[in-house]
C-alpha cells in the first residue's frame, strides 16, 4: 500500500491513488498538477527526507472548481447599535490522484 502526505492548498491531506482532495483555489481550470510531497509510505519504507522527496512526484487531474459553503460572519456590539453582518465562500478545486512514483 502506497500513500503519501502532500501540501495541497496550504494544509497538508493524506492521498493515495484514486483520492480526491478539495483544496483551496489553483488557476489552472483543467489538465494536471503536481503536489509536493512530505511523507512517502511504500508498505514498510516510510520517507522523509528532503533530498529523496525531491525526487517523488504526486501527480493530480484537475476535476473541477467550486465554492465552499456559505460562512456568515455578524459582529454585534451590545448597547451601542452597532451590528455588521458578512458573508463570504471560498473558492475551491477538486483534484484527484492519479499517480505516486
Amino acid at each position: 500500500m502506497v500513500y503519501a502526505v502532500v501540501r495541497a492548498g496550504g494544509r497538508q491531506e493524506k492521498v493515495e491513488v484514486g483520492t480526491i482532495v478539495t483544496m483551496n483555489r489553483i488557476e489552472q481550470s483543467s489538465g494536471t498538477v503536481e503536489l509536493p510531497a512530505l511523507l512517502v509510505v511504500d508498505g514498510d519504507k516510510v520517507t522523509s527526507d528532503p533530498q529523496a522527496l525531491a525526487k517523488v512526484k504526486v501527480v493530480a487531474e484537475v476535476i473541477d472548481q467550486t465554492r465552499g459553503p456559505k460562512i456568515v460572519i455578524q459582529k454585534y456590539k451590545n448597547k451601542t447599535g452597532y451590528k455588521k453582518r458578512q458573508g463570504h465562500r471560498q473558492d475551491l478545486t477538486r483534484v484527484k490522484v492519479t499517480e505516486i512514483k
